[in-house]
């Protein structure tokens, strides 16, 4: 990373659910670019382990974890689509723990993502929403070949206040 320190990324495992579980209490309250805010996820340790378990078996779909010295820093979630029409396509999510932003850390996990996308060759197309007004986040996604497709007005009401997101792509060729 910028900073020297290392990055490990892997897929996520059905014993990493209680250790997922404390990252997103964490930074569901440094960021208002989440779906989520504090106390908002609402999945008990159960769900997180069965959500898991679910996602190692689907050859679409992957969890990977960002870690310095072990601690998790980063999320990166894609979920592709389960009929067969759609199975070629999902979208992701990803976050980042508030200290470790502006280190290279999103442009990593994204990286390895489209890597793995890459390699499935299942995988034709990935999609994301981002706040229109998360400039780093799409610069981030532009430099890495994704498009705006679309704006999607309303899709965050925070504290009282209506935010629009862009309906963003990648074609996978």
């Amino acid at each position: 990373m910028k900073n020297g320190e290392t990055l490990e990324i892997r897929e996520a495992a059905t014993e990493d659910a209680a250790s997922l579980l404390r990252f997103v209490d964490a930074v569901s309250g440094e960021s208002e670019n989440l779906t989520f805010g504090p106390g908002e996820f609402g999945i008990t340790l159960a769900q997180e382990e069965s959500y898991l378990a679910a996602q190692q078996k689907l050859s679409n779909s992957i969890y990977l974890l960002g870690l310095i010295n072990g601690e998790i820093v980063s999320t990166l979630s894609f979920a592709g689509g389960l009929r067969p029409r759609i199975k070629h396509g999902g979208e992701f999510g990803i976050s980042v723990r508030k200290p470790h932003w502006n280190k290279g850390i999103g442009r990593a996990m994204l990286s390895s993502f489209l890597a793995w996308c890459r390699q499935t060759g299942e995988i034709r197309k990935v999609n994301l929403r981002v706040r229109v007004d998360n400039q780093a986040a799409i610069h981030l996604y532009e430099q890495a070949g994704f498009k705006i497709e679309g704006r999607r007005s309303r899709e965050f009401q925070i504290n009282g206040q209506f935010v629009d997101i862009f309906l963003m792509g990648l074609e996978i060729d």
